[in-house]
């Protein structure tokens, strides 16, 4: 389940370990050395494209999709595999008499980047992992097909509920660029503090309920001979799941919004911000994180956890899949909402819940009908179980895991979702300007968690990036309103 989910299986790559940055077409990352930075990838669109002829829209086909079309399909293959997309691909293929060409890969962007650029990428896109195409720009060059129809086109389940009316509001508000929605965050994703349920009972330990109460709960742990904490040190934009949320509940989703726009000043005026940076300033100087941590890949960190080496880590709700080959049985995975800081303007249980997973339709694809039609499929409720059962994690699909059995990990994570209510958060700057979060931001983290820099100069050199950004002609900005 959230945003911006960071899993690339088990080759110790996160999702967005290598930052998107373009100076012309700018569809994808590729590695350099250090932080990575990205070059260009330039081209334009081909006139030869070929769609496939549009099919009579009747009840039953609300899209209008040819029966016998071809349907292209390039789903990420990480942490979440692929098999879930697979069996949506053989319904389509049952109701439409049609092949379908399926590629799983971790590697988007670079297989994409020039079939886009030449005018005839595949239908539909998983847009995930390291190597993703940059949505922003593809968005606005107008490469994303415009998903209103499906949408407004009727649920699988019942005709007469929209698709619009079965998936979670905030999954519409996320896949806007401006006033076009054209991005699906198929997936819903809980991050939070995550933690094995049997430790904390074994020890006689409690989850803890603010900032204070954790760092009193961190010193217990660090004299029972355990790590508090560890994190993907080698990619510390992990630590922001956490940290930009904490703000964000403390500080209010106004004040949030203004860092989410690139106002001058929202992070330097922020007293919110202040309280979190400081609190995790407090956690190094007291040596509350595994040695060595700042080394470690997502999944080297998930291990290590998953050992018992530490007990809490920053993470999604992907990471039960993901850890599931280092989990021991009995582990009890759980996740805990946002701790309470002074005057905090969102209540507790508070939590950051959000879409994730993007899938996109290109609209120079030659079935964005059918590329349609397989989303709506994905969102019937038939899928999103399935979904739920091979992954360990939730769509955007409400009440759609109602009445199953679920894994502890997810259990954990609905549990909490359900009873955060209304009190969502909901961060776009990660989405809007990773290489901003991931590059820059994420530099900065990995700095304040090894002691190297204080609370006082992350927020103030974090504050003049942001701006670098905000004054950045090149870079496409968007906005979000309260």
């Amino acid at each position: 389940m959230g945003s911006t989910s960071a899993r690339n299986g088990n080759d110790g790559i996160g999702r967005r370990d290598l930052i998107k940055r373009s100076a012309a077409l700018g569809l994808v990352t590729v590695p350099t050395a250090g932080f990575l930075s990205a070059c260009a990838t330039g081209g334009g669109t081909s006139e030869k494209e070929t769609k496939a002829p549009g099919g009579e829209k009747t009840a039953k086909n609300p899209l209008g999709v040819a029966k016998g079309a071809p349907l292209e399909a390039f789903i990420f293959k990480g942490g979440l595999g692929d098999q879930y997309a697979k069996d949506a691909e053989a319904d389509y293929k049952a109701t439409y008499g049609a092949e379908v060409k399926h590629t799983g890969t971790q590697q988007v962007g670079p297989k994409l980047t020039p079939r886009f650029a030449g005018g005839n990428p595949p239908d539909v896109i998983d847009n995930s992992g390291a190597d993703h195409l940059d949505m922003n720009k593809l968005s606005t060059q107008g490469q994303l097909q415009e998903l209103s129809a499906l949408l407004d086109a009727p649920s699988l389940d019942d005709p007469a509920r929209k698709v619009r009316d079965t998936i979670h509001p905030s999954t519409i508000e996320k896949g806007r660029h401006g006033d076009a929605f054209d991005v699906l965050y198929y997936a819903f994703t809980i991050y939070g503090t995550w933690y094995s349920q049997k430790l904390l009972d074994d020890k006689g330990w409690t989850y803890p309920r603010t900032l204070s109460e954790m760092v009193t709960l961190c010193g217990e742990i660090k004299k029972a001979g355990i790590a508090p904490w560890t994190y993907a040190g080698k990619y510390p934009y992990y630590v922001h799941f956490n940290l930009f949320a904490q703000i964000a509940k403390i500080g209010g989703m106004e004040k949030w919004i203004a860092i989410d726009n690139l106002e001058p000043g929202a992070w330097t005026s922020n007293d919110a911000v202040k309280e979190v940076v400081e609190h995790y300033e407090e956690l190094a100087a007291k040596k509350y994180f595994l040695p060595g941590s700042q080394g470690l890949t997502h999944i080297q960190s998930q291990t290590a956890w998953n050992k018992g080496k530490a007990v809490f880590i920053p993470n999604g709700s992907w990471v039960e899949n993901e850890a599931a080959p280092t989990t021991p049985k009995d582990f009890g995975m759980a996740v805990g909402a946002l701790f309470e800081g002074t005057g905090d303007k969102m209540p507790h249980g508070t939590l950051r819940g959000e879409p994730s997973e993007p899938y996109i339709v290109a609209a120079k694809g030659r079935n964005p009908a059918g590329g349609m039609e397989l989303l709506r499929i994905m969102l019937s409720r038939k899928h999103a179980q399935n979904f739920a059962t091979k992954v360990k994690s939730l769509t955007c699909v409400m009440d759609a895991t109602a009445g199953m059995t679920l894994s502890p990990g997810l259990a954990s994570a609905s549990k909490v979702f359900k009873e955060a209510g209304e009190n969502l958060i909901s961060l776009q700057l990660q989405e809007w300007y990773p290489a901003l979060t991931d590059e820059k931001i994420g530099g900065l983290t990995g700095q304040l968690l090894t002691g190297e820099l204080k609370a006082a100069e992350w927020i103030k050199k974090t504050q003049a990036e942001c701006d670098k950004v905000a004054k950045d002609s090149s870079v496409t900005k968007f906005k979000r309103s309260a």
